[in-house]
């Protein structure tokens, strides 16, 4: 894992949407929860193509705006969440997957004990500006 996956400094990229935008025009946001224990676990992108797929397998498929290409959650892993419900916003304009984790894990992020977390392991603190990691 890279320095920005577990630096306690908050480094946001306010420029993403706009390289998503330029490299990947047709995309909306998908929210990922897990059905189980309703924590939004990931953040991806979707294009029609990555939705008609995931409709098709039930299995939560995004578009990678990092490749420029299909990302089926795990194809590589094997740790693929089923999907359960797509839920669309009142805009149109974003999507949430319900999904439930076949195997259990779900970030390409581990904890010090080698489990894998969700997507959403750190918290900004307040008092500081920092981030504290939830599952170190």
């Amino acid at each position: 894992m890279g320095q920005l996956e577990e630096t306690n400094v908050l480094q946001l990229d306010f420029t993403k949407l706009a390289k998503v935008a330029a490299a990947c025009p047709d995309v909306i946001p998908v929210a990922v929860q897990n059905a189980d224990t309703k924590e939004v676990i990931l953040l991806a992108y979707v294009n029609r193509a990555a939705l008609d797929k995931a409709v098709e397998t039930r299995t939560a498929v995004f578009w990678s705006t990092s490749r420029n290409e299909l990302w089926i959650k795990g194809a590589t892993s094997g740790e693929t969440f089923e999907l359960l419900h797509v839920r669309v916003n009142c805009e149109q304009n974003s999507l949430l997957y319900v999904v439930r984790p076949r195997r259990g894990g779900i970030c390409h992020t581990r904890n010090a004990s080698g489990a894998p977390r969700d997507c959403f392991y750190r918290e900004l603190d307040f008092a500081t500006g920092g981030l504290v990691n939830l599952d170190p």
